[in-house]
Formats: C-alpha cells, sequence, structure tokens
C-alpha cells in the first residue's frame, strides 16, 4: 500500500530568508561595511575572518530571536505548500533549534519561531491550517533526524546537506540551494526556488 506523501520542512534558511536581516543588524550595529554583500554568508564570513566569532553568535540570537519577524518567507514558499496540500500532500516542520542562543540574551528561540509562522499564516485556516503538532523542534541534529524518520517523511527539503546524508535512502531529500552554490554532491534532488518543487516530485 502505498504511504500517504508527507514533505518534512527545515525552518532556517529553508522557509525563512535571513539574509536582509543578517546584513541590516550587522549593519546598524556597525559591525560591516555597507559596501558587503547582503547575504548571511558574506556577514558571517567577515565577522569570522575579523576574529569576532562571539559577535557572529550573538548577532544570530539577535536575528533568530527578538528580530526574526521582520524575516520574509523565502518566495513562493508559501503558495507551493498550499498547492501540494490541495493535491494531496501533507507537510510537517522538523528544525535544529536550541531553544535559547548560545551566547547572548536568552530569548526563547522556538518561540520565537512559532511565532513567526503564525504571523506569517500558516497556523492560519485560510492559509496553510497547519496545527502545532506539525511543527517540531529538536536539540541536535540526531534528533531532528530521528523525529524525520519516526514521523514516516516521504520527502525532507533542507539547505544543509549534511542533515541529507543522515537521512535514509527511503526518504526523497531535496537540498534546498537558492544561492546556485556549487552542489556538495549527494543522490538528492536540487531545488533553486520553492516554485520548482511540484516539478521535482513528479
Amino acid at each position: 500500500m502505498n504511504r500517504t506523501p508527507l514533505i518534512g520542512l527545515d525552518f532556517d534558511n529553508t522557509l525563512i530568508s535571513y539574509d536582509q536581516l543578517f546584513f541590516t543588524c550587522a549593519l546598524e550595529d556597525g559591525l560591516i561595511p555597507a559596501s558587503l554583500s547582503a547575504d548571511k554568508m558574506a556577514v558571517r564570513d567577515h565577522l569570522r575572518e575579523s576574529g569576532r566569532e562571539d559577535v557572529w553568535t550573538r548577532l544570530q540570537g539577535e536575528v533568530y530571536g527578538v528580530r526574526i519577524m521582520e524575516a520574509p518567507v523565502f518566495p513562493g514558499a508559501f503558495e507551493t505548500l498550499a498547492a501540494l496540500q490541495r493535491d494531496g500532500f501533507s507537510t510537517c516542520l522538523v528544525s535544529h533549534k536550541t531553544r535559547v542562543p548560545y551566547l547572548g540574551e536568552g530569548h526563547d528561540l522556538r518561540l520565537a519561531a512559532s511565532n513567526w509562522l503564525e504571523g506569517h499564516g500558516f497556523f492560519d485556516e485560510q492559509g496553510l491550517g497547519w496545527t502545532p503538532d506539525q511543527v517540531f523542534f529538536e536539540s541536535t541534529k540526531a534528533e531532528k533526524v530521528a523525529r524525520i524518520v519516526s514521523l514516516g517523511c516521504t520527502h525532507f527539503v533542507d539547505d544543509l546537506s549534511e542533515v541529507l546524508e543522515m537521512l535514509p535512502d527511503t526518504i526523497t531529500r531535496v537540498l534546498f540551494s537558492p544561492s546556485g552554490r556549487p552542489d556538495i554532491g549527494g543522490d538528492w534532488l536540487v531545488l533553486r526556488e520553492w516554485t520548482q518543487l511540484p516539478e521535482l516530485l513528479r
């Protein structure tokens, strides 16, 4: 008997786009030059190369916590998921996310992420109609993988190849790579933009 298809989704840098917000916060704090690319990795690399790893860690806490509502949904993600649900796919979210930042103020990062989902219509009956039991935050990557398997996900979309490598090959693995960066080898599909997902799943 065929299983009802269940698409599992990562959260950070997969559903939610942080590039502009990282740039904005870092610029406001005087951490980067205005000429730097408005890209999360560019901000990270700039701070690391200047020996400011702790500053980068604190900045992540700010962006993922108190400033998260300023980050947008990746273009096309919401509409694509709505269309897939209408076509009979079920969806869930499984994220590797600690409850509080490693450094800086003790914002509840899981609550912040849940509030972001609510604020962007994921729980709205007129939106995606999700319920809280479709959303899971795990403390380690291993726990994230165990959750994906236990839920019976038939597909999983993530921006991190290292997570996909940990999944069994019975799950259709999809690497979300919007930047067009070189793909790290692996037996998975590559998603450049969300509107391509229905075609990839056919």
